[in-house]
């Protein structure tokens, strides 16, 4: 640890995890991580496999003395001053859930302190994770400029405004970019424990993950509602819901513009800005929506569900469905 090559991983024999905690944490963040590395502890110490070298310590480090969850159960916190540096930091994600609420969190003097020991850390060579609201706390600290991550997808175009310098892929469940992890919404902590336990043992995690019934899951995509992303900007949301009357005619972006009262320049740079893709790319999501919830919901054969969102035949959308969110037709009917 600590080479100052981040972007290569040696297998870390006994992580030294440090989890920092902030006022109005997300409850279940903390705990799905706690508990994470904890059955990871006790399957190492009691599998017949030999987990030996395998082990976490982990520690709820604070920058306040003390600490309280946004439901208001208090955290026994070390002092970060008292702590030495650890081989991991990572930040769970605030309580804020809204845009609005974020913003005004990421004001505090706790989250610009939060910050200073972030860059201190990452100087020393400590990796450093974080996960859902936690991931705009990193991003703040300027670390993740000139970077690949990932955030809350609901959260992606304030994401994309705020910090214009990351490369935001909010598709994605987990992304290391150079020493720095980043991983998606609210449960996505514990795929980012995961990550990291995978770094000591591939074993141990994946042994970790049946336990916690954890599947393996690349995207956010089959979560996220397009609708929802798209009320960011009025612009995006009329085209939005010109795309949901459009799907089975296919993609047009002279017709698109004109639908919404736009130049087709304007309405590309504008969906670029909020949804971080181009207009064709944000209609196939639309569609990929769209086609899961006929899938989930009717009985129609694949072919007629293809058809009413625009593809030519059931091949096609198989594929993209694999492709975009990482699931099967069948998969998606059994889940629904």
């Amino acid at each position: 640890m600590g080479s100052g090559k981040p972007d290569k991983f040696d297998i870390i024999l006994a992580m030294r995890i440090h989890v920092l905690a902030l006022e109005s944490l997300f409850d279940t963040g903390l705990s799905t991580l706690l508990d994470t590395f904890s059955v990871a502890n006790d399957l190492a110490r009691s599998s017949p496999a030999d987990f030996s070298s395998a082990g976490f310590e982990v520690n709820v480090i604070g920058v306040r003395r003390a600490v309280r969850t946004s439901q208001g159960l208090s955290v026994p916190v070390v002092s970060a001053a008292r702590s030495g540096d650890p081989d991991v930091a990572i930040i769970p994600a605030l309580g804020s859930k809204t845009p609005d609420a974020l913003q005004e969190a990421l004001q505090r003097p706790d989250v610009a302190d939060a910050g200073k020991l972030l860059r201190l850390w990452a100087d020393r060579g400590v990796l450093l994770g974080a996960a859902c609201t936690g991931t705009f706390v990193l991003a703040d600290s300027a670390l993740l400029d000139g970077r690949s991550a990932t955030t809350s997808w609901w959260l992606a175009p304030l994401f994309r405004k705020r910090f214009p310098l990351v490369a935001l892929e909010d598709s994605r469940i987990v992304i290391n970019s150079g020493g720095f992890v980043t991983a998606g919404a609210a449960l996505a902590h514990i795929d980012l424990a995961l990550w990291f336990i995978r770094q000591s043992s591939p074993a141990l995690a994946a042994l970790a993950a049946r336990f916690l019934l954890m599947e393996s899951r690349s995207s956010q995509s089959v979560f996220s509602i397009p609708a929802y992303l798209a009320h960011a900007d009025p612009l995006v949301e009329r085209f939005e819901q010109w795309a949901r009357l459009n799907l089975a005619q296919g993609f047009s972006l002279t017709d698109a513009a004109k639908a919404v009262g736009t130049s087709e320049r304007t309405l590309s740079r504008r969906i670029r800005n909020t949804m971080g893709k181009t207009p064709l790319a944000y209609f196939q999501d639309i569609r990929i929506e769209r086609a899961v919830h006929f899938l989930r919901t009717s009985g129609e054969s694949v072919d007629a569900i293809a058809a009413r969102v625009g593809y030519s035949d059931g091949t096609t959308l198989r594929t993209l469905l694999r492709h975009k969110i990482g699931r099967t037709v069948r998969q998606l009917r059994i889940s629904s």
